[in-house]
């Protein structure tokens, strides 16, 4: 019996960047039509935009939390399992922001995708 031979599945922006390595010579990527080009710039700017908004709250979330926590000193009198009140805002509250932040940058990523003419439906 004969084995069959096993083949390397890879996108074309690996086998391109595969094939510069092998031959020394630095290889262009795949070309887009011009609609295509302009389509992707579109996507991309707007997919960027959403990304620097969630990264703007996310700095204001970690940088605001611990400025709003010294200015509510009383919260480190505050108790609840014995533990200050404070320290559970630092340690508990930002990790459900980040997630909740996070699927929201996500969200409106796909969305944008889909909203553009020729987008992809999402596999659900």
């Amino acid at each position: 019996m004969r084995q069959r031979r096993r083949v390397a599945v890879t996108s074309p922006q690996t086998r391109v960047a595969l094939a510069g390595r092998r031959t020394g010579t630095p290889a262009s990527p795949p070309h887009l039509a011009p609609a295509d080009a302009e389509r992707a710039r579109r996507i991309h700017h707007r997919q960027l935009r959403y990304a620097l908004t969630a990264l703007g709250l996310l700095a204001a979330l970690l940088l605001g939390l611990p400025l709003a926590l010294a200015g509510a000193p009383e919260l480190d009198t505050v108790r609840w399992a014995g533990i200050p009140v404070s320290w559970l805002a630092v340690a508990v509250l930002p990790f459900p922001l980040m997630a909740l932040l996070a699927a929201w940058q996500l969200r409106k990523a796909e969305q944008t995708e889909r909203s553009w003419p020729g987008g992809r439906r999402a596999v659900r």
